[in-house]
Order: C-alpha cells, then structure tokens, then sequence
C-alpha cells in the first residue's frame, strides 16, 4: 500500500517566485488498477515522478507498506518495489531484449523465461528475444517490452506515464489489452496517468488530479459520467486513438 501525506511540490518561476506544482496532496492506494487523471499542466506527472523518486517533495511524507520511504533515491525505490514506465521508452544501444528482460528480473532467467513474458505482451518470442533496443523498434513495441520488464521485476507498484503517447491505433489497442492482463495477473498495484477514456474505463478507481490539488476520486461508475459529461475539472478527456 501507498500512502501519500501532505505532499506538496514547490519550485521558483521566471522570476524568482515560488510556484506550487502540488499543494497537500494526501492519498493511499491499495487498488490493483488505478487511474490518474486531469487537465495538462494539472500536476499528473509531477506527483508520478515523486512517487517513483526522480523529484523529492518539498514537504510531506511517502510510505510504502507503512516504511518511509521520502527520503530514497530512485535506485532505492526501485529495489523497494516501484516501477516507472517514462512517456517516452529509453533505447539501450548494444542491449538485446533478453538482457533487458534478465536485468529486470534481477536473478538470471532462461530464455524460456524471458521469452514467456514477451509473449504475455503480444509479442512474437523468436522474433523479438535476441533484437537490439534500438531505433528499429517502434514506440509502441518498446512500451511493450517495457511492461514486460516490469512484469519480470513484479513490483509492489508499477507507473506508467501517459502510455499511450506516440503510438498508432494498433499499438493502443494492444496496449490496452496488456494492462488488462496485468491487471488479472500482477500482484502489485497499477498507476496508470493517463487523459485516454479507454485506459479509465479499466481502472478501479480514478483520481482527477488538476491545479496541484486532488479534486475527485472515486470508482470509474462513480467518476466517469461527470468527466465524459464535461462537467469535471478534468475538461480534456480524450479517446482518440
């Protein structure tokens, strides 16, 4: 479980001033599948980007399953149990798939292994097993190795910011599909940001981040009309893909 107390997140603007990014933000989350959304500008990937530890908080405190954990690294975290999924996949020129894969694990794995969660992503094993992570392979192929990295480490909370971005009405669909699966099969939580109806729609719960506050939260029967209607502060929902 995630608990989130007080956060706020303050930096200085153009001139000097400081600005809140977040402002006391408190949250817990226990759901297997959780939705963060809101409009852009609204704080969504700062509070991602604090929770996984690429920013620290100006106040406030973060637990996971009741240790504090305010104070690590990214590094530290991610031996904790929390994963980050960036918009945009790293390419890792020289690295096969496979050592991707064995990386994530943390204990070497077969190529049965690694190739079992290659397929739990929809791809092809022998096709993809022993390919470089290069540019010859689409966004929407690195974001799918990406989950399988995460599926092979089997963290506690695994982020994803805005997966769907840059990809092509194929890719999403897949997608979608992927995090479906995910959520039967992994034991951890999922956070997902995301302004896509279609990634709402499969999530336990949805949180509606906007002007550094949270302004709703609830289960998608209780939070979707309001949105799909427009009359929430989330006013960019979107399922264009």
């Amino acid at each position: 479980m995630l608990e989130l107390q007080h956060i706020t997140y303050t930096v200085q603007d153009e001139e000097g001033k400081p600005h809140d990014i977040l402002k006391d933000v408190s949250l817990t989350i226990d759901e297997r599948f959780v939705a963060i959304t809101g409009p852009n500008g609204g704080g969504k990937s700062t509070l991602a980007k604090i929770i996984a530890g690429i920013y620290t908080p100006t106040s406030g405190r973060i637990l996971l399953d009741g240790e504090d954990i305010t104070d690590l690294s990214i590094t530290d975290r991610a031996k904790a149990g929390i994963s980050f999924a960036f918009q945009q996949p790293v390419r890792f020129k020289g690295l096969t798939v496979q050592d991707l894969i064995t990386m994530a694990a943390g204990r070497p794995i077969t190529i049965s292994e690694a190739c079992n969660y290659l397929s739990e992503v929809g791809l092809c094993a022998r096709e993809y097993i022993g390919r470089e992570i290069n540019a010859s392979l689409s966004g929407g192929e690195l974001k799918r190795i990406e989950i399988a990295m995460i599926m092979a480490r089997g963290t506690k909370l695994s982020i994803f910011d805005e997966p769907e971005a840059g990809i092509d009405l194929w890719s999403f669909n897949n997608l979608i599909q992927v995090f479906e699966k995910m959520h039967e099969k992994l034991g951890g939580s999922i956070m997902i940001i995301s302004h896509q109806e279609r990634i709402l729609n499969i999530a336990d719960r949805v949180i509606v981040v906007a002007g550094g506050e949270v302004r709703t939260e609830g289960s998608r029967e209780e939070i979707l009309p309001d949105l799909l209607a427009g009359s929430s502060p989330c006013s960019v929902l979107t399922d264009k893909l």
